[in-house]
């Protein structure tokens, strides 16, 4: 089977916490061709898509630690239509361009992509959550996203609460992520200023503060519509965020009953969005961020919980891929045998 990796950037990956790394790695280990492309290195010719990929080369010894594995890879690069992928993992932090999503269109009937294009298409940024449709709050918090500071000024105003988090409507890893507070009223104008343009372009997220947030939040995986695993993260000292690359620290965290139950909840509707391999973002019973481009855990999760998250995300990918085979070769069958009573 060949596995693709979209990734941004091979150098920039930190062996210790990268989810992406897990996976592709355990694919090597089943005797998987893996590749790794850029989102930058997609072009057409003569009307098929391709990519300048990079595959990994044979190694006479798989390294077990994972720096190490990552330190003996070396790569052979060849311009190739993506048509040759079996699969392909799309593992880069939001927001993807568009257009990249365009590129894949023309291989998303052949090759099993996860999460579907259309999938991320649709989730690829915050909004995603108001397909839940949870008008009375039971799992999401109450939030507002606009891009006029007139309203968003308003929904201040009018706000019981003391505090409130703002931030941009695309981005990951915690940044722009802040707390209003009422008693500060003379800076949001200004915060509000450096946020939004005169376009109204620049939407950003005002959402309720949940008591708690300053504890950390949690962060859930959820593969094929099935919780496999979460671990708490907690801000560091005088921080708001608690996202590993802020500084947060992982902990060890047990689901709560109703957490699960949301779980299962939302876990269809993930499923028939085709979006397969999920991080939720939850505070109690509040599901905050849904993200479905590179979320990641795997490694915190494992070394909590001394599992290998990994093998159950490429049980997945062949399952998937085997899936696929069988239709076509039935669809190919059917072709067949309608072609034969014809004649």
């Amino acid at each position: 089977m060949h596995i693709g990796f979209m990734i941004a950037n091979w150098a920039s990956i930190n062996p210790n916490k990268s989810s992406t790394l897990e996976i592709l790695q355990e694919c090597i280990k089943r005797n998987h061709t893996v590749s790794i492309l850029l989102t930058n290195n997609l072009t057409v010719r003569n009307n098929i898509v391709h990519g300048q990929i990079e595959t990994i080369n044979k190694m006479d010894k798989i390294p077990e630690n994972i720096v190490s594995f990552y330190k003996k890879v070396t790569f052979t690069k060849k311009m190739t239509p993506l048509h040759a992928f079996d699969c392909m993992m799309i593992r880069k932090d939001p927001p993807i361009n568009p257009l990249v999503l365009n590129f894949l269109d023309a291989i998303k009937d052949e090759v099993v992509i996860v999460n579907d294009v259309d999938g991320i298409r649709k989730a690829n940024n915050k909004l995603y959550t108001t397909t839940f449709h949870d008008p009375n709050n039971n799992y999401l918090p109450v939030t507002h996203v606009s891009g006029s500071k007139k309203f968003i000024n308003k929904v201040i105003d009018e706000s019981e609460s003391e505090k409130m988090i703002l931030k941009p409507l695309d981005g990951s890893g915690g940044r722009g992520v802040i707390v209003l507070e009422k008693n500060a009223r003379s800076n949001i104008n200004s915060l509000l200023d450096f946020y939004i343009d005169e376009t109204g372009d620049n939407y950003v997220i005002l959402q309720e503060y949940i008591e708690g947030a300053e504890n950390g939040d949690v962060r859930v995986l959820m593969l094929n519509g099935q919780y496999i695993g979460a671990y708490n993260r907690k801000p560091a000292e005088g921080e708001i965020r608690a996202n590993i690359q802020t500084g947060g620290t992982a902990h060890k965290y047990v689901m709560t009953e109703s957490q699960l139950k949301i779980c299962k909840k939302v876990g269809a509707k993930l499923v028939s969005d085709g979006l397969y391999f999920v991080g939720l973002d939850m505070i109690g019973d509040k599901i905050l961020e849904v993200n479905v481009l590179n979320p990641g855990g795997i490694t915190n999760i494992n070394k909590l919980e001394k599992l290998k998250l990994q093998k159950k995300v490429v049980d997945f990918l062949e399952e998937k891929v085997d899936e696929k085979v069988e239709k076509r070769l039935e669809l190919e069958y059917l072709l067949k045998r309608f072609s034969e009573l014809r004649e």
